[in-house]
């Protein structure tokens, strides 16, 4: 499938500037940041094992697209005549895509997730996704657990409403999947990521401590340098208090020692 077939399929759009909430005279720097916030939410590092598939297409799909955007030759042909040119084989280009990733973009953190997060919750495109899976899962809402970015069983209300605003619009057809979901299977999701919620929560608390562990062994190091540069320079002011201070008549004078030994050595030969 070309670059536009497989957007349509996995976006819903062939126009890659909608896909990309961009304008056709968008700046380098607003196509960067528009591939960077849509690539953060399917990138094949960051979902569960049995998505991964889905997700490096996805990937793949939205680097080709940055790449044509930010391309003088390509951007100029798909503006004017609605082509994208496919000679680069996608199918055996993630690694390429990867290595490109990482070299626009800072390594993720917790604040950069967060921050995508919060920008992506309630947003039109959360909305889009939602609509897909809602479709492409036929209602189920363990479907949608999966393939919403960031949803979690305590957005399950808020994704209801969402659904059922979509399906009293007749913008979707109504599942009873989804609007009779039996209270068992309800139940089972709930404790599947309780499950999961522990096991993360134990997880993240090993880092925790392997972290102030590291912290403290490094403390200990850098204070057991500034512990013996202490005890020197205590001995140093002792001997200066103890020595420093005495009468210049009671000094050695070195250099008439060394006249008379002088001195002394001529009268022998």
């Amino acid at each position: 499938m070309s670059t536009l077939e497989l957007c349509e399929k996995y976006f819903e759009t062939r126009d890659v500037y909608k896909l990309m909430s961009l304008q056709k005279d968008a700046k380098e720097k607003e196509i960067k940041k528009a591939y960077h916030k849509l690539s953060l939410l399917v990138h094949p590092d960051r979902v569960p094992e049995d998505q991964k598939k889905e997700s490096t297409q996805k990937f793949k799909v939205l680097s080709k697209i940055y790449q044509v955007l930010t391309d003088t030759q390509k951007k100029a042909l798909y503006d004017e005549q609605g082509i994208i040119d496919d000679d680069d084989d996608l199918e055996d280009k993630l690694s390429s895509w990867l290595d490109l990733w990482s070299k626009i973009f800072k390594p993720i953190n917790v604040e950069v997730i967060n921050k995508i997060e919060k920008e992506y919750v309630g947003s039109e495109l959360e909305r889009t996704n939602v609509k897909k899976a809602y479709l492409d899962g036929k209602g189920c809402l363990n479907y949608l657990m999966s393939h919403v970015p960031f949803m979690m069983v305590e957005d399950e209300p808020r994704i209801k409403v969402m659904v059922e605003a979509m399906i009293a619009a007749e913008e979707v057809p109504e599942y009873k999947a989804f609007t009779e979901e039996p209270a068992a299977k309800r139940k089972k999701r709930h404790n599947k990521y309780a499950r999961e919620f522990e096991e993360a929560q134990v997880i993240q608390e090993r880092i925790r401590q392997r972290q102030l562990k590291k912290d403290e062994e490094d403390l200990e190091a850098s204070g057991g340098n500034s512990e013996r540069e202490s005890n020197f320079n205590s001995l140093m002011d002792r001997l200066l208090e103890k020595f420093g201070d005495e009468d210049d008549s009671q000094t050695v004078d070195f250099s008439s020692f060394e006249k008379k030994k002088k001195s002394k050595a001529k009268a022998k030969t």
